[in-house]
């Protein structure tokens, strides 16, 4: 039975390296600050608010007994994120320090989604946990039939719905009723599972042919996910019904961003696609033989930004898919960019912390982590946190 750890047993955290002198706007600011779930919000496309200097240092290091592969989110003063050594962490943003932990029966690979005071996060032992935001203590957990690698989305129900049980075809439907929020997760059992935020009872679920790697995005009243099949995925809200599926040419390991009634994501032969959600039509792709797609893109403004496994963080036009510029980095790009004003930040596989300019990729910043920062950065309150294969979360900002 997992466990609320407060003291002792998941991860280390001590005095933070830089820091403690922050004036009292800064700590109003820091305690404000928010990037809640997966790449900022449901639509997936990487914004965050605010600005970032062009000199940033280590403000805290956190350490866990597991690499740190799930991506950090930011809210209520807190950092919450997951590690392979099975817990899930609350960290005080401002200091670093540990909050809660809780014990899952597996690693935690995926990023959390913190919604109205709980945080929902899937595990590799097949579960996803609500668990209260402030204290960590387990609210529910709902059992997928494999493990959950990606983040958790949420939406709000289209309508009162009457509880009711239909089949259509292979899939069950299962619709409650709810006036709250939905919570969305796939799972390498092949299916999104849509299940109830306050209760955790199954809503519905949309079977795929294979694993789902990545988050669903969510946006105008539609899901849009990719998987080991090949497919991009668009599926109502409403009843999990499938609206479009759109060959991808290979499977997708990332998750999409959805912009304008578009969807932009990389597959894992080299092919990065923007394709129109409510025709299916491709519109253009983007090609880069034998280079694997891992990185979910950031879209700002006319720009796509995304990383891959050629070493590099590629800028693509939004209308056309011309690359605009791409920096070469230090290992591969498995990392999912994130965009704050005029800069991009993103970390590489080889062991760095990227700032470049959005305009021209430009380096603006760098940091040497030294082990695979996998994990995509959360950016808020003028910092940057991030996970790190050497089992540590990072933040980063401006000299108090």
């Amino acid at each position: 039975m997992a466990l609320t750890l407060l003291a002792v047993g998941c991860g280390e955290d001590g005095p933070p390296p830089a820091g403690g002198n922050e004036s009292s706007a800064a700590l109003a600011v820091l305690r404000e600050a928010r990037w809640p779930m997966f790449h900022g919000e449901p639509a997936l496309t990487g914004l965050a608010g605010g600005t970032l200097p062009d000199r940033l240092e280590l403000v805290w290091r956190f350490k866990t007994r597991g690499a740190v592969k799930s991506s950090p989110v930011i809210g209520d003063g807190r950092v919450f994120v997951g590690s392979d050594d099975g817990c899930v962490y609350a960290i005080d943003f401002v200091r670093g320090a540990k909050v809660w932990a809780y014990e899952t029966e597996g690693g935690v690979e995926a990023a959390p989604l913190l919604l109205e005071g709980t945080v929902y996060v899937g595990g590799t032992d097949g579960f996803l946990y609500a668990l209260d935001a402030a204290t960590g203590h387990l609210k529910w957990k709902y059992e997928t039939g494999s493990q959950i690698l990606g983040a958790a989305n949420w939406a709000r129900p289209p309508g009162r719905r009457s509880p009711q049980v239909s089949r259509r075809g292979d899939r069950r439907l299962d619709v409650a009723s709810s006036d709250g929020f939905w919570i969305l997760v796939g799972s390498y059992d092949s299916r999104l599972h849509c299940v109830d935020a306050e209760t955790g009872a199954k809503v519905w679920t949309c079977e795929t042919a294979s694993y789902i790697n990545g988050a669903p995005a969510v946006a105008d009243g539609a899901a849009v996910f990719g998987g080991c099949d090949a497919v991009l995925h668009v599926v109502s809200l409403a009843d999990g019904k499938e609206l479009k599926a759109i060959d991808a040419g290979a499977y997708i390991a990332a998750s999409p961003a959805l912009a304008d009634g578009r969807a932009y994501v990389g597959n894992y032969e080299g092919r990065f696609l923007c394709a129109d959600v409510n025709t299916g039509e491709i519109l253009w792709a983007f090609e880069k033989e034998n280079v694997a797609f891992y990185s979910s893109p950031a879209v700002s403004g006319s720009a796509v930004v995304v990383g891959a496994r050629d070493q590099r963080l590629h800028c693509l036009d939004r209308t056309s898919g011309a690359e605009r510029w791409a920096l070469r980095t230090r290992g591969d790009v498995d990392s999912s960019p994130a965009v704050c004003g005029d800069k991009v930040v993103v970390g590489s596989n080889g062991g760095w912390l990227y700032v470049v300019r959005l305009s021209d990729g430009a380096e603006v910043w760098s940091f040497e982590i030294g082990e695979a920062v996998s994990s995509s950065p959360a950016v808020a309150g003028g910092r940057i946190v991030v996970g790190s294969e050497d089992g540590a979360v990072y933040a980063f900002g401006a000299r108090p």
